[in-house]
């Protein structure tokens, strides 16, 4: 298989002619993943229709399996045979191994799902500070996501390579990476001291804090608190990889 092949890894003239792939930005990427859960959806609440409506046994235990391990399933098959899940497809995307070009392994497949449930959005915080705008779930399993067709899509749905000389200005990897999960961590101590700052005040309940049992405020509050360290902790990473956080500074 040939789509999607980096031209450095081909010799072939006509190979390195090939255009550069271009990798999804992350809009192109939730809006896939927000069609592969409608698709997962439907197959479900279209199960239980179907065992509610002939109640039997034997037949609903049957089906019970069969949709189990099609939601299982559904990405890594799809994924590993034909490049992309349905939602993938829909959005003009594919999946892409690094070493070989073509289509990931199965074992792969599978574990890019497992690192995407643990992580959840989480998993694509890495995406500014990656050469190719990969997660963390790409970055463990060698893999990318590019536009599948190139010519479909629009200049707002992918990033190029982000390649270029070595720059000597930026202090060491590790020291980036310490200054980053230092930053992360004080984020999350300004974020417990400001819950237990609002329990002292009254504004978040005990048994919310304690036992998850909030009303529509709470949760509207611990919501709207989620998404804002999700984006903190994206921007963290992506300047600390850069170079433009305190304490891991690029040279002047």
């Amino acid at each position: 298989m040939t789509e999607g092949r980096y031209p450095h890894m081909n010799s072939n003239p006509e190979a390195s002619m090939m255009p550069a792939p271009k990798y999804a930005r992350f809009s192109r990427r939730f809006r896939g993943l927000v069609l592969d859960w409608m698709i997962l959806m439907a197959i479900l609440f279209g199960a239980l229709t179907l065992t509610s409506t002939v109640r039997d046994d034997n037949f609903s235990r049957a089906l019970g399996i069969l949709v189990i391990a099609a939601l299982l399933l559904y990405e890594p098959v799809l994924v590993s045979f034909t490049g992309s899940t349905l939602g993938h497809y829909l959005t003009n995307l594919r999946v892409v191994d690094e070493r070989s070009g073509g289509n990931v392994s199965f074992l792969k497949a599978c574990a890019r799902v497992v690192i995407k449930a643990v992580l959840g959005l989480y998993s694509f915080v890495t995406l500014a500070a990656t050469r190719r705008n990969q997660a963390v779930h790409d970055l463990l399993t060698k893999s990318t996501v590019q536009i599948r067709n190139p010519a479909k899509a629009l200049p707002g749905q992918y990033v190029n390579e982000r390649d270029g000389p070595a720059d000597t200005s930026l202090p060491s990897r590790w020291r980036r990476v310490a200054t980053i999960g230092a930053y992360l961590v004080l984020m999350f101590v300004v974020h417990m001291a400001v819950l237990m700052g609002l329990n002292e005040a009254g504004i978040m309940s005990d048994a919310c804090m304690r036992s998850s049992q909030c009303s529509v405020g709470e949760r509207s509050f611990e919501a709207a608190a989620a998404v804002l360290i999700l984006l903190l902790t994206a921007l963290i990473i992506a300047r600390g990889w850069r170079g433009r956080l305190f304490g891991a500074r690029k040279a002047r």
